[in-house]
């Protein structure tokens, strides 16, 4: 009788390979639990809030996508569309672009400026960048990769290395300063 209540605690008592499994299991349920709930908050800044992933579409082709974004006269028109001319007190001076890898560039009556480190006519854009309100000397990188896609062109695009806390603030500054006024300026 005695054999009988040991080995029934035996058996009721979970093994270490047990344990390992359950802890296993419960850690990967949190971890994908955590994933879609960041996922459903936002695509577009990581997790850290230390890069900003998007891809917009645009009805044009690559080769007109990258004219209006390497074009200084193309580029003011959708500076002129963009929520930041209606909403803040932005410098007059017209968008200022280079053509040429390590020129300079200056957007937005020169509250964005940088150098642009690589352009592949048609397929890439990569640009030091930068607002005028960070500390001197911080630069990001800005990368546009254009894609041909059904409707048109996809940028895929990826800014990082900007300063800490500006993440959520850039990503909106993409959308309604640069996608949504390149929308409007191709489609007229």
């Amino acid at each position: 009788m005695i054999d009988q209540k040991v080995s029934r605690t035996v058996l009721s008592t979970p093994t270490r390979r047990q344990l390992i499994s359950s802890a296993a299991l419960a850690f990967g349920s949190l971890a994908a639990f955590s994933t879609k709930t960041w996922a459903a908050a936002t695509d577009e800044i990581s997790h850290t809030a230390e890069s900003i992933h998007m891809e917009p579409v645009f009805a044009a082709s690559p080769k007109r996508v990258y004219e209006v974004l390497t074009d200084a006269k193309q580029f003011q028109r959708v500076v002129l569309l963009s929520s930041a001319m209606k909403s803040m007190a932005l410098g007059t001076a017209p968008a200022e672009i280079s053509t040429e890898p390590g020129g300079a560039f200056s957007l937005f009556g020169g509250y964005l400026t940088g150098r642009q480190l690589e352009l592949v006519p048609n397929e890439r854009i990569v640009q030091a960048w930068r607002a005028g309100s960070w500390n001197k000397g911080d630069y990001s990188i800005a990368k546009f990769v254009l894609q041909e896609d059904v409707s048109g062109t996809r940028i895929v695009f990826d800014h990082a290395g900007f300063p800490r806390g500006q993440a959520e603030h850039l990503a909106e500054g993409w959308h309604i300063n640069y996608w949504e006024p390149l929308q409007k300026y191709l489609a007229s």
